[in-house]
Parts: C-alpha cells; structure tokens; sequence
C-alpha cells in the first residue's frame, strides 16, 4: 500500500530518531538507511507527480487569460 507524504515523512522522522539512538546496531541503522532512501525516493516521486499537475494546471490557466 502507498503511502501518503505525510505518514512518510512521519516514518522518516522516526527513523532518524532511531538512528540516533546509541543501542541501535549497525546492521540495523543500515536497514533502516535503506527503508529511509526507498521512502525519500517515494516522496520525491509523489511530489515531481504533483509539480506537473500544477504545471498544467497553470498552463491551462494561461491559455484561457488570452
């Protein structure tokens, strides 16, 4: 299931927070590194998706004004 923006950047979040933890190993800082960069590689699809709507949407704006 897809995750939204908001609850990725709330897992982000913790995350960090157990990264930064001093009893977390290293093989587990690891896994979560990689959940971490699937889930800013998911963000950043999500809002590249969003910025072209935005674009047409812009531009159909445009097309209407003239």
């Amino acid at each position: 299931m897809a995750k939204t923006l908001e609850q990725s950047f709330e897992r982000l979040e913790q995350i960090l927070a157990q990264m930064e933890n001093d009893e977390t190993t290293l093989d587990q800082s690891f896994k979560m590194y990689q959940e971490g960069m699937k889930l800013i590689e998911s963000c950043n699809s999500q809002l590249d998706k969003v910025e072209k709507q935005i674009i047409v949407l812009e531009n159909d704006g445009e097309q209407e004004d003239e």
